[in-house]
């Protein structure tokens, strides 16, 4: 099997598939991107293609072209760099204000819940599809309950306009399945962080909680730093 496919037609794992592709230059700025021939590239059937598009869309990754296709947006790592620290300082306010304001029992909860489903998507100590997508919704949860939870509607719009632009989403994760035991140090670091954050949360420390957040949102960045592996580009792959 072609480590760069995925193993099924879920969304969430062809998503992921065609970051990496992007990011690694398969697919250049400016390259026309259609449903049948990158369906047939994947090896899946052509609705998680068109969902992904819709979401790299969002995103600002791709750009519309016709009725069906989409382009590759040219983007700078400089342009990635500042849209993904806007989002670590506006996700940090949130969690600051969060604790400030005073955590709920229904919102602690939920924070516990998603630090429970990380481990056992980790537990496994492997990476299929499941776990990606498994991933990729806990993660969604856990940001959305951290910023509606302290932000309010302000916050969350202004991270919700950042997020149209090229990997400064949280939901922004590449998996290069060729690599899939450093991709999975590199879900344990961001679990890691995750549990600091809860625990900051737990113990009203708002200070530290803002800049957890912060330095969490650069995990992607930095990671090859810490791995000895830097990316083919200097670009985000996970939060």
């Amino acid at each position: 099997m072609d480590p760069t496919k995925p193993e099924s037609g879920e969304s969430a794992g062809v998503v992921a598939s065609l970051r990496q592709l992007i990011i690694e230059g398969h697919y250049p700025p400016g390259t026309k991107l259609a449903e049948i021939p990158v369906a047939e590239a994947l090896g899946v059937s052509r609705t998680p293609v068109r969902l992904a598009f819709r979401t790299l869309q969002q995103e600002g990754l791709l750009e519309r072209s016709g009725k069906r296709g989409r382009i590759v947006r040219a983007f700078s790592d400089e342009d990635v760099r500042c849209a993904v620290e806007v989002r670590g300082v506006l996700e940090g306010l949130a969690a600051r204000r969060l604790v400030e304001r005073g955590v709920n029992a229904a919102l602690l909860l939920r924070l516990n819940e998603c630090l429970a489903e990380g481990e056992r998507v980790l537990s496994d100590g492997q990476l299929s599809e499941s776990h990606i997508a498994r991933w990729s919704a806990m993660n969604h949860s856990f940001h959305e309950s951290i910023v509606h939870g302290g932000g309010g509607r302000v916050i969350a719009d202004a991270i919700a306009r950042n997020d149209h632009l090229p990997f400064a989403s949280a939901n922004s994760i590449a998996i290069d399945r060729r690599s899939l035991d450093r991709e999975l140090q590199k879900l344990q670091f961001a679990q890691l962080q995750h549990r600091l954050i809860v625990d900051a949360i737990q113990r009203k420390e708002s200070a530290r909680v803002e800049m957890l957040m912060r330095e969490h949102s650069l995990v992607g960045l930095r990671y090859g730093a810490f791995t000895g592996h830097e990316s083919a580009v200097s670009r985000p792959d996970v939060d």
